[in-house]
């Protein structure tokens, strides 16, 4: 049905094949554009999102206009606004393509139906909430006490093939910094690159 899906479910879990083809064949896939919104801040996010290809990203709006980028979501990976999909809330997020994209969607009734009806998918999806809570406490500390150079060689280190995905001004709102000085330290880590080369 879903095959990329089924691989990547079948290396994670031990679920039954016929399981999860079930799991895959209650899913809907969407192809998205690039910069095209899945979620806009003020929706009620109704769908648990995996994405098959592509990079989405998760951001909030300032009233200034300002963004700042929660996460970036690769292939292989899930996403959704957690506080709208459990309240069914209106969302103070937005989830956007950042390259064009293929996900699968499971609604909100479908997924929990899956949760109660397959004890290892729930395991599962618990598994992923701690790595994600641990993720999120990391970037955090790292936000509060880390220099914007450490902010920088933490997410180069995280995520190398990021660079060449993503522009600049994302990769600055991620880390919470001005393009300026996000320019500034990439600019003195290539003389420094350079200087290494020259030796």
């Amino acid at each position: 049905m879903h095959t990329e899906f089924e691989n990547y479910l079948a290396s994670q879990t031990d679920l039954p094949a016929d399981t999860v083809r079930q799991i895959s064949g209650m899913a809907t896939l969407r192809r998205l554009h690039k910069n095209e919104v899945l979620l806009n801040a003020g929706e009620i996010c109704r769908h648990k999102i995996f994405i098959v290809h592509g990079l989405l990203r998760t951001y909030h709006i300032k009233p200034d206009g300002n963004e700042h980028i929660l996460h970036f979501s690769p292939e292989n990976t899930w996403t959704l606004d957690v506080e709208s999909y459990d309240m069914q809330i209106p969302s103070l997020i937005n989830i956007e393509a950042v390259e064009r994209s293929t996900v699968l969607l499971w609604t909100k009734p479908d997924f929990d139906k899956l949760l109660k009806d397959v004890p290892e998918l729930k395991r599962f999806s618990e598994r992923l909430i701690s790595r994600a809570i641990y993720h999120n406490r990391n970037r955090i500390l790292t936000i509060l006490s880390g220099t914007p150079e450490e902010r920088y060689a933490d997410f180069v280190n995280a995520y190398p093939d990021y660079l060449a995905r993503l522009p600049l001004r994302m990769i600055a709102a991620y880390l919470g910094m001005s393009l300026k000085t996000l320019t500034r330290i990439r600019h003195a880590q290539l003389l420094r690159e350079a200087g290494i080369m020259d030796k």
